[in-house]
């Protein structure tokens, strides 16, 4: 992890009733290591199966280390604009530094889905991986109605989250992998709270990965 040891101290963010991820040195690593992938190609599939296209202004939520809306830049274009914010500083300054190794133009901040710094009506997509989970169920509403807020309308929300192996063998191994606590993560109650939320068009199903599926849904034109 030696290649992070130049990104400057940072404070610990912003109060959230969410988990906050602070390990930033570590977190790819990690995923990728449980399988649960933020490498190009799970990013590509995240981006692709959100269809976003030139043009498109697009916001990540709980970015993390930045490799999703990194992503995500090449299929806006150069005609769009890609935001990614998340409420640990350190993801922040670790994405940002992504971004400028890469010269990537890309907009990190730190920010809560439960009060996203844009105006209504900013975003074309708004994208997330692996963070919804983190969230109770108060602050996924608040979040939803957040992100309903920022998209235009006929906007689209894509999430990616984490989905507990239904093989009883396979289940136990990523137990043990991954933390007891996440196999009691269920993304089939999204549907649900994104409709209460007023998103229409609302679909899920499962991605070409074995730990990810998604929910999709948009905002009433």
């Amino acid at each position: 992890m030696h290649w992070e040891k130049d990104v400057p101290a940072v404070p610990k963010g912003p109060e959230t009733a969410g988990l906050t991820i602070h390990w930033a040195a570590q977190y790819d690593f990690l995923t990728r290591l449980a399988g649960l992938g933020t490498n190009g190609a799970n990013s590509r599939m995240v981006i692709e199966l959100a269809h976003i296209q030139p043009g498109d202004r697009v916001l990540d939520v709980g970015c993390g280390t930045g490799s999703l809306t990194l992503t995500a830049q090449p299929a806006a274009g150069p005609a769009g604009k890609v935001h990614g914010i998340d409420a640990a500083p350190e993801m922040i300054a670790l994405a940002r530094k992504k971004a400028a190794s890469s010269h990537t133009e890309v907009f990190f901040d730190v920010g809560l889905i439960e009060q996203l710094d844009f105006p209504d009506a900013m975003f074309d997509v708004v994208i997330s991986r692996l963070a919804i989970h983190h969230l109770p169920d108060d602050l996924k509403a608040r979040g939803f109605a957040e992100i309903l807020r920022v998209l235009k309308p006929g906007g689209r929300v894509f999430i990616a989250d984490f989905m507990p192996p239904s093989n009883p063998v396979l289940n136990h191994i990523t137990s043990a992998i991954v933390g007891g606590h996440m196999m009691h993560t269920d993304i089939s109650a999204l549907p649900p709270m994104l409709a209460t939320a007023g998103f229409v068009e609302i679909a899920s199903g499962p991605t070409r990965s074995a730990f990810l599926a998604f929910v999709s849904a948009k905002k009433p034109r």
